[in-house]
């Protein structure tokens, strides 16, 4: 397996762009044997801190502390809802512009509903000459998508919930359109992906971005569907 790409490192921090299913670290019921927190600790000689998560299917930035008070403090920002969070998405259907949605929801059964509060902006649409269900073709639009809080699975159940949801979703999603895509172009992972994390710098306070640009298989797939540069930046 080759390294993972690190994107920000300084004496605090070190930020990485995750593969798309991959977990982030060692859990009980999987029977994966290659994780982010892991391999990132023994490419860099060192432990790191987990300061966040991102859903195994998920790409995109992922950062930890390498020590115990920088992912504290990180944290801290997070749970303060001082971390601005970027995504790209591609889903069903051609959505609204805009809009924001504010939709509690439950992280495992039998607890209580959180507030969730996601907000998007459409960047383009396409229109596939495939067949679907009683439609003779196949909409989809990519987005923009901002959630303020970072509840569980909250992008994919949000666009569920709104019936948009992510291509390639395999819990919250629409098979027909998974299928679609696995068949006609060759994709079979989810469509989410995160680009940008955003926050003054917990030592320095420094404005920081640290961004993690579509991987190759990703950029093939906008070009296929004209959307060469939309949202890349």
């Amino acid at each position: 397996m080759g390294e993972l790409t690190i994107i920000y490192q300084d004496e605090h921090y070190i930020a990485v762009d995750k593969p798309a299913g991959m977990l982030v670290h060692r859990t009980r019921i999987s029977e994966d044997t290659r994780f982010v927190l892991q391999q990132l600790r023994d490419q860099i000689g060192q432990r790191v801190y987990p300061v966040h998560r991102l859903d195994r299917p998920t790409s995109g930035v992922l950062v930890f502390g390498l020590d115990s008070d920088a992912a504290r403090r990180l944290v801290g920002l997070f749970e303060q809802r001082l971390v601005t969070k970027r995504y790209l998405a591609v889903v069903r259907g051609y959505t609204d512009e805009a809009a924001r949605i504010d939709y509690p929801l439950q992280e495992e059964a039998g607890r209580p509903h959180q507030d969730a509060v996601t907000e998007y902006r459409r960047l383009a649409t396409v229109e596939l000459p495939y067949g679907v269900g009683r439609y003779a073709t196949a909409r989809y639009s990519l987005l923009e998508v901002r959630p303020e809080t970072g509840r569980m699975h909250q992008i994919r159940k949000h666009m569920k919930h709104i019936f948009h949801p992510i291509v390639g979703d395999t819990t919250h999603g629409d098979g027909k359109h998974n299928q679609l895509f696995r068949d006609e172009l060759g994709v079979y992972r989810l469509l989410l992906m995160a680009t940008d994390l955003a926050f003054d710098h917990p030592y320095t306070g420094k404005p920081l971005t640290l961004r993690a640009l579509p991987d190759g298989e990703m950029c093939q797939l906008f070009e296929r569907l004209g959307w060469n540069s939309e949202g890349l930046n």
